[in-house]
């Protein structure tokens, strides 16, 4: 008898969970234990395995589609199995019928087109749905041209969604027929973002009622093909350097691991990463760990005198501006400053970068120091929740890091439980991936405390706005050379000025300074982070 496998609740938070991507389609077989799905939630993409052997029958989410807890997710039976009753009338398709779904799909999105007007095996992909919040996506890069042939797991796109930059590939094997986006163009989720079909195929009519520059789309496609031209090398230079082919499980497995998957030689069908490399993955020297750094070029604004020019805002930076009005304007923000006399940290990273093979910074330092601290003080790794206050189970540093189109704050994960060399690494890599746009959605979220350093500037001292949901963060000025009184008498000495932002709600005054108190402890005496 068929059994309805409903969206489950994977969070506390979760009222909704999100179809990343389906591992199994209707008609497979599938077996107890086996990955049906990866379902991302408000805190994490989690694989769902099944619970029940039997045929997929019907998919009641689609991959990237979101519904609510307790919904119809999937139902699996005995094939051919009558499930109308299941899924309230309408008859599940059959393992046949994938095809006939997936050309009716499209008809569904464009809506005003009848039936006739996509051509056998031509398949409409949409602008996909890559974060909760996303309304609309742009196209930051097109790794095909039109007229180039695609097959199934070809990178496609770059998609620059309101949280990072994803790769974005095909599901479909043909020749790419028509670009709905420009390359550095916008669409809403759902809008027509390519065709893909057989060779020589008319599709101009196709997705024409979504087409928000149908007049404009010669003129694309032409410049589309004039770029295959100029751009052919550099364009396979990119994909090959700074995106990874990698499946799912492998880049979970890598994740979980921390392995740098830019290191790992894939095994599978055109180089891609698979679950066996990571198993196998051996570290090793990483000659250009730093190279997706290179390509990561500032924003170039020239100035004309007494010429005004425009910038159109990037994703990243609306989501930027929202997220930040929101905390300023939600969360009472008050500030606590102190100094730190840090020359015993100088002399204690000088020992340690005597070390061979070790090379820490300041920053470094200061995110261990701050980690520790907030195992004593965990009212400072909580978060406002309207009702109640959540003490976070884990500490999770956020670092902020600028980037051409404003500011990005990657996450260390169990911040506390690393050591100097680990945090140093995670950082390098992490801020050098995301001035590529390299970074990942997941490696964002999650933070419990952030910290902000503008100390290389030469930045004395300055207030952050707090990165919601956390309830402080930490402005890490420069450190100075001068005067200091010592022993009652005036001798040079070097000082580093810390300023916490707290957000009233959750962290009070008293609390606030008995954790400045605490890291001023570890950073003038860091022998006592050993304590």
């Amino acid at each position: 008898m068929a059994e309805v496998i409903t969206m489950p609740r994977l969070s506390d938070t979760m009222t909704e969970g999100k179809v990343a991507k389906w591992h199994k389609k209707v008609g497979d077989k599938v077996k107890e234990g086996d990955i049906l799905a990866e379902i991302e939630t408000d805190k994490a993409v989690q694989d769902f395995e099944s619970e029940i052997e039997g045929t997929l029958l019907y998919v009641g989410v689609e991959e990237g589609g979101a519904a609510a807890v307790d919904s119809v997710l999937a139902i699996i039976g005995n094939e051919g199995e009558d499930i109308s009753g299941l899924t309230g009338g309408a008859a599940a398709p059959a393992a046949g019928t994938e095809e006939k779904k997936s050309e009716e799909q499209p008809k569904a999105e464009t809506a005003a087109p009848a039936a006739t007007e996509v051509p056998a095996g031509v398949e409409v992909i949409t602008m996909p749905r890559l974060s909760d919040t996303m309304t609309e996506g742009k196209v930051a890069k097109w790794h095909k041209n039109v007229g180039d042939t695609v097959k199934e797991g070809d990178l496609l796109a770059e998609i620059e969604t309101d949280k990072a930059v994803q790769d974005f590939e095909s599901e479909f094997n043909g020749v790419l027929l028509k670009q709905g986006v420009e390359e550095g163009g916008a669409a809403p989720v759902d809008s027509v973002l390519a065709i893909i079909g057989p060779a020589g195929t008319d599709v101009s009519a196709v997705g024409a009622p979504k087409a928000a520059a149908a007049s404009t789309e010669k003129p694309a496609e032409q410049k589309a093909e004039a770029k295959t031209e100029e751009k052919a090398a550099p364009a396979a230079d990119s994909s090959s350097s700074d995106r990874v082919a990698i499946s799912p499980l492998a880049k979970k497995m890598a994740q979980d691991k921390g392995v740098d998957i830019n290191s790992v030689q894939g095994s599978g069908e055109n180089g891609r990463i698979v679950k066996k490399d990571i198993e196998n993955y051996q570290p090793a020297a990483k000659p250009a760990a730093s190279a997706p750094a290179a390509s990561a070029a500032p924003v170039a604004v020239s100035f004309v005198q007494g010429e005004d020019t425009e910038t159109p805002n990037s994703q990243v930076r609306n989501i930027i501006a929202k997220r930040l009005s929101e905390s300023k304007f939600s969360a009472p923000h008050y500030y606590l400053m102190v100094e730190i006399n840090m020359d015993k940290a100088i002399e204690a990273r000088k020992e340690i970068n005597s070390l061979p093979d070790t090379k820490i910074s300041f920053n470094d330092m200061i995110i261990k120091a701050t980690a520790i601290a907030l195992r004593k003080h965990p009212q400072v790794n909580s978060s406002w929740a309207g009702d109640k206050i959540i003490h976070r189970g884990n500490i999770n540093i956020g670092v902020a890091v600028a980037i051409p189109d404003g500011l990005v704050v990657p996450v260390l994960k169990n911040t506390d439980q690393m050591t100097y060399t680990q945090i140093s690494a995670s950082v390098k890599d992490m801020a050098s991936r995301a001035k590529s746009k390299g970074l990942k959605a997941n490696e964002m979220e999650g933070s419990t405390f952030s910290i902000s350093n503008l100390g290389m500037f030469g930045i004395e001292t300055f207030t952050s706005i707090i990165n919601q949901p956390n309830s402080a963060i930490l402005s890490v000025g420069a450190i100075i050379e001068k005067p200091i009184v010592k022993d009652g008498q005036i001798v040079v000495g070097n000082t580093m000025k810390l300023s916490l932002a707290c957000d009233h709600r959750v962290v009070d005054g008293a609390t606030g300074a008995q954790f400045l108190q605490t890291l001023r402890t570890y950073l003038e005496s860091p022998l006592t982070l050993l304590l």
